[in-house]
């Protein structure tokens, strides 16, 4: 007899572990599937956790060497990068391995293996010894995550031309390096090594770059990314890349027909990600997916058959830990019969560069287009008393509030400590607040986040210290 089972979770990153815990806090019978070897998916072993590791590293590295401006003198900087890396490494180990002890603690059974659905209630599990076993479940949740896209006839060598995985993990500072796509995870990696002492060239399809943003946030950050010696190409389109004995060249034609060729040592190709379905059976079991390949869901996570549930980078949504994780317990909650619930409109965006760049709600260009009259507050870090004192006086806060009734509509943040700022906008909008209850409230002095109350404060064009 096989193994039975109420819910079984296939993928073990931030999704698919947190609903797996939460499922079992709430007394169901609960198993969960990983393929990786460890858990945490991407974002814990070759995605957030690594690279954030790596940019806090990376700009240690960079304060150290411009230290003699502030007045402290120190001998000779020098990079250990196979330190910094095993360094790393060990925030990745430390935090999967806390993982595997939460599935422990809150007793969900943790297979080590690839998951295949074989029917509506059996899932067949092959480990990394090709061994197969059959696990029998009432219900399934699908969260796998997703892959990164690589362009046409282009292939990861993880080398030369390499996914964001390949870019965690290169052991030599490379002298060039062109990125393919001005997203976030493309300007994370890119700032990384910029700082390590890379020439860095960015090529972008579009005219500007973080698609999706408020484009006054984007603007500002492109130029100060300039300034640190990023260098970008925007309205280029890569026809191909190609391999050469050492390094590769990046091909592409311009806005005006011009074609330009870039040598470099690697390519970062930092195109966006798909969903990752392949090998889990979907069409044999009648799975309906969208255009894109992401899972159909309703509401309640459920897809088109009843006892399969789907959630994460599978679906439809922002592709980010933050998200799947919300999703997790939401679905774990549905299937134990509560009120789970994400609301998709408070759902925070992070870039972790120096300095960050965060985004919830709206934008302006979103309002605009919806026909939505709309108020802004704005606040330049150049006036924060804070940052002004540690010399992180770049960025500002830029809030946006409805005309009529003042409720936050969104907030747009580029400056020191942004994506940790950004929470209170998101409890601000959860608990639908005005910009006046923002500014109303008393923040603690010197700090980064008087900037939001000045911000919400200049909405009704009654900064204090601008």
């Amino acid at each position: 007899m096989s193994e039975k089972f109420q819910v079984v979770v296939i993928g073990g990153g931030p999704g698919g572990y947190v609903c797996a815990i939460r499922l079992a806090q709430l007394g169901l019978k609960t198993a969960c599937i990983e393929s990786r070897g460890s858990l945490g998916g991407t974002c814990l072993n070759v995605g957030c956790i690594p690279s954030k590791s790596l940019l806090n590293l990376s700009e240690e590295f960079h304060k150290v060497k411009n230290l003699l401006n502030k007045g402290i003198e120190v001998g000779e900087v020098k990079l250990n990068l196979g330190q910094m890396m095993k360094s790393k490494d060990k925030a990745v180990t430390v935090l999967t391995k806390g993982v595997e002890f939460l599935f422990k603690k809150n007793k969900v059974s943790y297979f080590k293996g690839l998951g295949r659905i074989k029917s509506k209630n059996e899932i067949s599990i092959k480990d990394f010894n090709d061994k197969e076993i059959t696990i029998n479940t009432d219900k399934i949740v699908i969260a796998t995550g997703s892959l990164p896209v690589p362009l046409p006839g282009v292939k990861f060598d993880e080398k030369v031309i390499l996914s964001s995985t390949g870019a965690l993990k290169i052991d030599k500072v490379p002298k060039k390096m062109v990125i393919v796509g001005g997203g976030y995870i493309g300007l994370e990696m890119g700032s990384v090594w910029s700082r390590l002492g890379s020439e860095v060239h960015v090529v972008e399809f579009l005219e500007h770059i973080t698609p999706g943003m408020d484009m006054e946030i984007s603007n500002e950050f492109m130029k100060i990314l300039k300034k640190q010696g990023i260098r970008f190409h925007m309205q280029h389109k890569v026809e191909k890349i190609q391999k050469k004995k050492s390094g590769a060249v990046v091909s592409t034609t311009d806005k005006n027909g011009e074609k330009n060729d870039f040598d470099c040592d690697v390519v970062l190709v930092s195109v966006g990600r798909k969903p990752n379905t392949e090998g889990l059976n979907l069409d044999a079991i009648g799975v309906e997916l969208d255009k894109k390949e992401r899972i159909k869901t309703d509401k309640n996570f459920k897809t088109n058959q009843n006892n399969i549930f789907a959630i994460g980078d599978v679906i439809t949504g922002p592709m980010l830990a933050h998200k799947a994780e919300d999703e997790g317990i939401a679905v774990a909650e549905n299937i134990a019969g509560q009120s789970g619930h994400v609301n998709y409109d408070t759902i925070p965006g992070v870039i972790y560069t120096t300095p960050e760049v965060a985004t919830i709600g709206k934008t302006e260009e979103q309002l605009k287009e919806m026909n939505i009259s709309y108020k802004v507050g704005k606040f330049s870090f150049m006036a924060n008393s804070r940052a002004k004192a540690i010399d992180e006086a770049e960025g500002f806060v830029k809030i946006l509030a409805d005309s009529k009734t003042d409720k936050v509509l969104g907030a747009h943040l580029i400056g020191p400590h942004a994506g940790e700022l950004i929470a209170e906008i998101g409890i601000a909008m959860e608990f639908g607040a005005s910009s006046e209850d923002i500014a109303r409230t008393c923040h603690a002095h010197p700090t980064f986040s008087e900037a939001v109350k000045e911000a919400a404060l200049s909405v009704d064009k009654r900064a204090i210290h601008s």
